[in-house]
């Protein structure tokens, strides 16, 4: 299985993995898809479109054993958990 073969990832988003050193799918499991949207923020130095963090919440919850669901399932999980942390 490649980054790609994962549900909601294409090239980009399997480009920005690797630039966050995840090679192989199952290098997700256990991940804080958080974590990662803000470790890429810091590599790049750039804001990222938040939705990329409900992609990467998206593809860890899969490899995970999470149903398939897209992106956009995670966006209101996402909103809650950063409108608490401010």
């Amino acid at each position: 299985m490649r980054l790609e073969d994962i549900p909601n990832i294409g090239p980009s988003i399997a480009d920005d993995l690797r630039a966050l050193d995840i090679y192989e799918p199952a290098q997700l499991v256990g991940q804080d898809p958080y974590q990662l949207y803000r470790r890429m923020g810091e590599i790049t130095g750039v804001a990222h479109d938040p939705c990329l963090c409900d992609t990467f919440i998206a593809a860890v919850r899969f490899m995970e054993g999470g149903p398939s669901r897209p992106w956009w399932y995670f966006t209101p999980e996402r909103k809650a958990r950063l409108a608490r942390q401010r």
